[in-house]
């Protein structure tokens, strides 16, 4: 089993999920956090049976993953 850092996005109607390095967009949806999470494992199951393992391969793998907050002027 492979583990993935996957980010989760609260929005007013659900939730988004996409896992960070891999090749390709990959995105998953839900009504809950769970659901989203469960989504976005079959979403990456199915891109890994459609474009192979190599989509797995990014260099240099990520370590860690934040979320942080920045203003921008407009």
């Amino acid at each position: 089993m492979r583990q993935f850092k996957i980010v989760v996005e609260k929005h007013t109607d659900g939730y988004v999920a996409y896992p960070l390095g891999v090749k390709g967009a990959i995105v998953g949806q839900g009504d809950s956090y769970e659901e989203a999470l469960t989504d976005v494992r079959s979403a990456i199951r199915f891109h890994i049976e459609t474009f192979g393992a190599d989509v797995l391969n990014m260099e240099p793998p990520i370590l860690e993953a934040f979320v942080a907050e920045a203003g921008v002027e407009i």
